[in-house]
């Protein structure tokens, strides 16, 4: 499979709500090509829904080093600190998010089975 057919299968796990199993389609592809801004905001994506919020925060961190400018990334961040109780670390990066237009994100469904607790 080329890295684009292994994305794709990632995106149809995260449709699925399969966020661990997207995860694990998409860790070796950001790992490969650390560029890849697409690969690298759905496997912070994945990794949040999937309650795995050390891996979220690092990865939203490097999607914001990766783009500063992206207001989404820096409110996934402050989402990702808010949901490990560092509300006041959040709060710096959501002041960034709403400098960018971005608006507060809504409370999120965690989807957790016991296959992801391994």
């Amino acid at each position: 499979m080329t890295t684009y057919e292994d994305f794709e299968r990632a995106t149809l796990f995260f449709d699925a709500k399969d966020y661990a199993g997207a995860a694990r389609l998409l860790a070796p592809i950001a790992a490969g090509d650390p560029g890849n801004r697409a690969a690298v905001e759905l496997l912070g994506r994945a990794y949040f829904h999937s309650a795995q919020l050390g891996r979220a925060e690092e990865t939203f961190r490097r999607l914001v080093e990766l783009d500063p400018g992206n207001g989404w990334a820096h409110e996934a961040l402050a989402r990702t600190l808010e949901r490990q109780r560092r509300t006041a670390e959040a709060g710096a990066f959501r002041k960034l998010a709403r400098a960018m237009g971005v608006a507060p994100a809504e409370r999120t469904e965690v989807s957790v089975t016991a296959a992801d607790l391994h």
